[in-house]
């Protein structure tokens, strides 16, 4: 039995964004031509999870396909409810934890995600500096370079050029590094204090991925910061300049 494309969403992406495009075939059944590429649906968002749609999509599935996608939607409706329990026992358990209000107070950083902190770096005081939680959150920028030296008049003497970015550095954990992403995703697009700095760094003439990647950095920043000095949010303190 070939795999749709039906999946229910991860326990630790509770506060992702909106589900991609969806398409109840398989690549592999549209490449090899069978009855089931009469079947191929293209969807946005969420409606075809939603109870009440279900109907009008599965009415445009051949049977084969009809058959596995109710499976699939019996598979969705047990999970949500296991979801949900996680969910509230995952923000119990942090609650418990005394760095979660402060970490909580950080705009975009909600209960989910201030869990997910407290649970994977558990202390503020393995990062002795914030570039220590870049790298380790994937947001360090990796450069390099090469002949670095040239001869002239006889002479062998270092260029005077900088080094070339290649990118963020591979070696990161994955979840810490799409928290911070995630939080800088939401905030460059809703008013507030994080808002005014990613508008501040577009002036200044910087590409929207630097800037959302600054953002992401500045957010991590303030976070072990905070964490260290156990004070809350203070939207004062962030300068849209620094």
């Amino acid at each position: 039995m070939r795999k749709l494309r039906i999946q229910a969403p991860p326990l630790t992406h509770i506060e992702s964004t909106p589900l991609p495009d969806t398409l109840i075939v398989s690549k592999q059944q549209r490449q090899e031509g069978g009855a089931d590429v009469r079947s191929a649906i293209r969807c946005r968002g969420e409606a075809v999870y939603k109870a009440e749609t279900r109907k009008e999509w599965l009415d445009q599935l051949t049977a084969s396909a009809r058959f596995r996608a109710e499976l699939l939607y019996e598979e969705l409706d047990t999970i949500r409810p296991l979801r949900q329990k996680a969910k509230n026992a995952m923000i119990k358990e942090a609650r418990r934890h005394p760095a979660y209000q402060i970490l909580v107070s950080v705009p975009f950083i909600g209960p989910i995600r201030a869990a997910q902190l407290l649970a994977t770096l558990i202390t503020p005081w393995r990062f002795r500096t914030r570039r220590q939680l870049w790298s380790y959150a994937g947001l360090a920028v990796v450069t390099s370079s090469s002949a670095e030296q040239e001869v002239v008049d006889g002479k062998l003497v270092r260029r005077n050029r900088r080094p070339m970015t290649r990118g963020l550095n591979p070696n990161h954990n994955n979840l810490i590094k799409e928290i911070f992403k995630a939080a800088a995703h939401d905030a460059a697009r809703r008013d507030g204090a994080w808002k005014s700095f990613y508008e501040a760094l577009l002036t200044k003439g910087m590409r929207e991925e630097m800037a959302l990647l600054t953002l992401a950095r500045k957010i991590a920043a303030v976070v072990l910061s905070m964490w260290k000095k156990g004070v809350s949010f203070d939207p004062r303190r962030i300068s849209p300049t620094t």
